[in-house]
């Protein structure tokens, strides 16, 4: 039976908030396990996905660390909801050292597993953290701006996007005021997914209550400028991407597995995107694959 801790740690800007999942509650003369950070998509909460993942891990044997983002859920920081991805590269390392500190946790044998677009932020981190010996990816969302113009409708809707953002940047340095709108919406053309998506929408899988469904518009220039395919030269760490062709952009991750730098696998299963978050069968494919990833690198 696994154990969760609630733990708080220091990150750069704020507070940082997680779970820990340990595989048996801390005692005397419990050895330290192998350590994994785990991280959802964007603007997600711990418990939309990376939870679900982490307590799996735990229940194969590992400490696995969930926590929620600067400005996100539990978490400190302002502004709130900003999908930062420099920012984000930087709590992970502030985990992975909470993780490496661990009286339960082995810091010599650490991972990190990342789904949709924590893929980047993990691989982001990885380029420069040596203390990463194993990283896996799940339906990875992995997006340089040639990637970005065709996932956003063009060179000039990314443009515009950037434009919006940047004026929204401005308009909250004057006075101290975010601009949101919604992530997912059927009816808000804003959005930035303008369309019906289940698991976003439903309550019994990701509509929770602690996960408000809002998008800073200042963030479009980042995010749209991220190149992330540019992590993967620098990645020597041996790295696992889980992967359909239903899924987002499977151009991506062929170009970023193409790119590693050490050891890679790519498995291309069955399923959609959003499969991966929470069904059954994709999220046993994709613990089945880190685990054995894992037990082959960490243990």
């Amino acid at each position: 039976m696994t154990h969760c801790e609630k733990v708080t740690f220091a990150g750069s800007a704020a507070k940082l908030t997680g779970n820990l999942f340990l595989p048996q509650p801390p005692g005397a003369g419990s050895l330290p396990v192998p350590g994994v950070v785990v991280a959802g998509t964007w603007t997600s909460v711990k418990e939309l996905m990376a939870d679900r993942y982490a307590e799996r891990l735990a229940e194969r044997g590992y400490a696995a660390l969930s926590f929620d983002f600067t400005g996100f859920g539990e978490s400190g920081g302002e502004p709130r909801d900003v999908e930062s991805p420099k920012r984000k590269i930087d709590d992970i390392r502030h985990a992975v050292t909470f993780l490496a500190g661990h009286p339960a946790v082995d810091g010599e044998r650490l991972g990190a597993l990342g789904i949709c677009a924590a893929a980047m932020y993990m691989s982001g981190n990885a380029a420069a953290d040596d203390r990463i010996k194993a990283l896996a990816l799940v339906a990875p969302w992995l997006h340089d701006p040639a990637i970005c113009e065709e996932a956003y409708g063009g060179a000039e809707a990314v443009r515009e996007k950037i434009a919006a953002g940047e004026e929204a940047r401005a308009h909250y340095e004057a006075t101290g005021e975010v601009e949101y709108v919604p992530v997912v919406s059927a009816t808000d053309e804003r959005a930035p997914m303008p369309y019906e998506i289940d698991f976003y929408l439903n309550p019994e899988r990701g509509a929770v209550p602690a996960w408000p469904n809002r998008f800073a518009v200042m963030a479009w220039k980042e995010w749209l400028t991220l190149d992330s395919l540019a992590f993967a030269p620098r990645i020597t760490a041996p790295t696992l991407l889980v992967h359909s062709e239903d899924a987002a952009i499977p151009e991506g991750a062929r170009r970023f597995h193409a790119g590693l730098a050490g050891p890679r696998e790519l498995l291309w299963t069955p399923g959609t995107q959003f499969d991966f978050y929470d069904q059954e069968s994709q999220v046993t494919i994709a613990v089945d694959a880190a685990d054995s990833h894992f037990e082959s690198t960490l243990r």
